[in-house]
């Protein structure tokens, strides 16, 4: 049965162009030591992949477009879905460094997803053998999907799929590829049309409802912060402008230990905080060393996970809380103390406004009105530099215990994600099983020494 992308998922896909592909990714690191063979080969993995198809519904849907644009559109079931187009498999040459393989994570971050297949890509990554804080022999993967499919939290849904708890051998004679096409039923897409009209009427309901029950907490909300607002983000070099299609990506991976303990130097300080202080002091000497390093503070805009029980059937659930850096304060102690008092002030005033309430307008937006109107609005903002925060800042709360791919153990994962006009450069940050990763992704012209 076909199921229909919402308007903030939707988005994903207008707002997006060849320059800007709208997609979220995670890079993994395994040992193969710890599988019963002591290596895991990769049938192994194509093994595990086909066997856990049936645990997450993105594998193997695609999208179906409405004719004539009249509705947003649908997931599907690809009848011609092919599990070796998807997984792939390649390797670095020697020494196989970071740095190499921070390049090739970056050219496959640029490359766009085919809209024709389901929107999703892993690679298998071998030739590890020069990467400090791995053991000899490790691998990784590198898996991104489009974030019309997935946020956050569900794609924790599917790392979960993915993975076991314990070292489970995978059996590659198990694996058999497809062959020739499944017999379904496609849907005509004169059906899917012919509910256009009751689809955008009642979205166009739902927004009206949307904006009436979010105005009034807003208008009280922003009142009520007007002594304490997050503020107006500065132009920087990763600000200023529009995009190249080309990116580069690098990360590091702290002791979760470590940052709890550095969280203790500010009371009632969490996790978050450090990381948003960290980011800052990063962000802080890098445009001083450009001398690009603004009097006001940078702004960060954290997606914040709203799903609940009424919403756990659906793809996208998020909403945005923008809050202060403090770029503008060189103490670091300083600068946790400032972050923590500003990020409790952003989630009051979420709270104040509901946070499920926040993404009523952008859920319930009519495909017309969102195809017609968003694309025009992002250039206008482009032409004003309408900056709205100047870096995004996305705290994932993984596993706290080893998993497990056809037997390898994972030692470690970083995120990347998408950049925008005007945003070129984006944190992504994964705990896992002790560990702690903070990544970027950035614009290759506006950030071209990571």
């Amino acid at each position: 049965m076909p199921k229909q992308l919402t308007g903030l998922d939707s988005t994903f896909l207008y707002l997006e162009n060849s320059r800007t592909p709208l997609e979220v990714s995670s890079l993994h690191f395994y040992d193969p030591s710890t599988a019963p063979n002591k290596k895991v080969r990769f049938k192994e993995i194509l093994a595990t992949f086909q066997n856990r198809l049936p645990k997450s519904k993105v594998f193997q849907r695609k999208l179906q477009e409405v004719p004539f644009s009249l509705d947003h559109p649908y997931w599907v079931e690809d009848p011609a879905f092919d599990l070796e187009y998807h997984l792939r498999h390649v390797s670095l040459p020697k020494p196989g460094d970071w740095r190499q393989l921070m390049i090739l994570v970056a050219r496959l971050q640029s490359r766009e997803l085919d809209k024709s297949k389901p929107l999703w890509e892993a690679y298998i990554i071998e030739g590890l053998d020069n990467i400090g804080f791995l053991p000899k022999g490790c691998f990784a993967m590198f898996m991104k999907m489009h974030h019309a499919t997935v946020d956050g939290a569900s794609g924790q849904e599917i790392q979960v799929a993915l993975h076991d708890l314990n070292p489970v051998q995978a059996d590659a004679d198990s694996y058999q590829p497809v062959r020739g096409r499944k017999l379904i039923r496609s849907t005509p897409g004169w059906s899917l049309a012919a509910r256009s009209p009751l689809n955008n009427a009642r979205n166009t309901l739902n927004l009206m409802r949307g904006v009436a029950n979010v105005l009034p907490a807003w208008l009280k909300a922003t009142v009520q912060r007007n002594d304490d607002p997050a503020g107006k983000p500065p132009l920087t070099l990763f600000n200023d402008g529009r995009i190249s299609p080309h990116r580069v990506v690098d990360g590091r991976v702290l002791d979760l230990e470590q940052v709890k303990a550095i969280a203790k130097a500010v009371p009632e300080a969490t996790v978050n905080d450090v990381v948003l202080t960290i980011v800052s002091g990063a962000l802080r000497e890098y445009l001083d060393a450009y001398r690009d390093l603004p009097e006001s503070s940078l702004i960060a805009a954290c997606p914040v996970n709203v799903r609940d029980e009424s919403h756990q059937d659906m793809d996208t659930m998020v909403s945005l809380m923008n809050t202060s850096l403090h770029t503008d304060v060189a103490d670091p102690i300083e600068r946790m103390q400032a972050i923590h008092a500003g990020t409790k002030a952003a989630k009051e005033h979420m709270e104040a406004v509901g946070t499920a309430a926040l993404t009523e307008i952008p859920m319930h937006l009519p495909a017309p009105i969102a195809r017609g109107l968003l694309p025009p609005l992002a250039e206008l903002a482009i032409r004003m530099k309408a900056l709205s925060f100047n870096t995004m800042i996305t705290n994932v709360a993984g596993i706290q215990r080893p998993i497990y791919l056809a037997g390898a153990k994972m030692v470690s994962m970083m995120g990347m994600g998408p950049v925008t006009d005007q945003a070129g450069l984006f944190h992504a940050i994964f705990a896992y099983n002790g560990g702690l990763s903070i990544a970027f992704t950035g614009c290759r012209e506006m950030l071209p020494d990571p």
